[in-house]
């Protein structure tokens, strides 16, 4: 076995050129199978994160209110109180529409909602200067808002400026109490999670002259009980408006299961239609081989006479072709770990190597020589020694 992986070695050696372009193949496939999946988990990553920060216990209702038969935000604060073993917070949701501006400046897609008290700690936000919304701005409808760092340092330069300014929402000027940190300042943009602007949604009813709140936000305690939390609030819901079809009841943590399956698929899909050219580089390494023991036949026929059996010739061909397929496997991750890392930071995601990807990709380029270098090692085996000393 040591005297076959030191000829195999010297074979590679001997041919630099002939042994590159067999590897090339394989280097090729392999670095494609970790830079695509990597680089789709890293996606991934990305988005889940989004998803998660927007809150994996909580459970959004959607009410579609009838003028015969509605739910208003004070049954629905009934309803929560009552179950506050299974809920720790809950907000209504109202969306205003009306463009952000201070003087001349102005913020195209801001967010502006009418939320509760509890809005903040239920987005995991934390308070950067001032103050959040307290529950007595909302019984008294106070006309203050808080906003996210994005708003306040396109608006007022930074977030210590902003509060105590006015801010316009519309028609309407708010006083600015507090504002929230900015969640991740590499994804700080117009239209993103930190460009918003929150007031009581008492005055959000106002402003927008809708009596009956349509959207609500629930956290629950435990997320492995989210399946319970959501028949509970849709058995209450439909039992004042008689109607299933007039409520929407989703729990974020089924979101994330049921994107954490489509994003694996998506995955394997991607790493299955790489490994393809791993498939081609086998068939590479086969014909590489092949015409390798075309030119080495006068070289067998000397091991046969002097008494090299047919597993010797086997076993030194098959490992021959496992060594160019590993080498050019090791070369492959190499190649793509550093092509993964650049490309990441092209497309501004943090795209790590994808452990599995590395090692199922560097076993199929070995399992690929392997196989492949069977056919040219079982015609090197069946050589007759006389025709092969014979050979030019």
């Amino acid at each position: 076995m040591r005297q076959s992986f030191k000829l195999a070695l010297r074979s590679i050696w001997g041919n630099k050129m002939r042994s590159f372009l067999t590897m090339l193949g394989i280097i090729i496939g392999v670095a494609a199978v970790i830079v695509l999946v990597s680089l789709i988990n890293g996606y991934m990553d990305s988005v889940m994160k989004s998803f998660s920060d927007m809150g994996a216990n909580q459970i959004q209702v959607n009410v579609t209110n009838l003028s015969s038969r509605a739910v208003n935000s004070g049954q629905m604060y009934g309803f929560y109180e009552e179950n506050t073993n299974i809920f720790e917070r809950m907000s209504p949701v109202v969306n205003v529409s009306g463009k952000v501006r201070n003087g001349e400046k102005s913020l195209k897609y801001t967010a502006v909602s009418g939320c509760s008290e509890q809005y903040g700690d239920m987005k995991g936000l934390k308070i950067k200067a001032g103050r959040s919304i307290l529950y007595s701005d909302i019984e008294s409808r106070q006309r203050i808002c808080v906003i996210g760092g994005y708003v306040a340092k396109k608006l007022y330069g930074a977030e210590e400026n902003a509060v105590g300014k006015k801010i316009k929402i519309g028609e309407n000027t708010f006083d600015i109490v507090g504002v929230y940190e900015i969640k991740n300042k590499q994804y700080s943009e117009s239209g993103g999670e930190d460009d918003f602007v929150w007031i009581p949604f008492t005055v959000a009813v106002k402003i927008e002259k809708n009596a009956n709140i349509g959207d609500y936000i629930f956290t629950v305690r435990n997320v492995s009980k989210a399946n319970e939390s959501v028949e509970r609030i849709q058995k209450f819901v439909v039992e004042i408006l008689k109607n299933k079809e007039l409520v929407r009841v989703m729990a974020m943590s089924k979101v994330l299961d049921s994107m954490n399956k489509q994003m694996a698929m998506i995955s394997g899909l991607a790493g299955g239609i790489a490994g393809i050219s791993l498939l081609v580089a086998g068939v590479g390494v086969m014909n590489i081989m092949l015409v390798s023991v075309t030119e080495r036949t006068r070289e067998i026929g000397i091991r046969k006479s002097l008494g090299a059996n047919k597993g010797a010739i086997m076993q030194q061909f098959i490992i021959e072709a496992a060594v160019t397929s590993s080498i050019g496997g090791l070369i492959g991750i190499i190649f793509g770990c550093f092509v993964t890392a650049i490309v990441g930071k092209m497309i501004n995601i943090t795209a790590a190597p994808a452990l599995n990807a590395v090692l199922i990709a560097f076993g199929v380029s070995v399992a690929i020589g392997l196989f492949f270098g069977y056919m040219p090692a079982r015609r090197a085996a069946g050589l007759n020694p006389i025709d092969a000393l014979r050979s030019d």
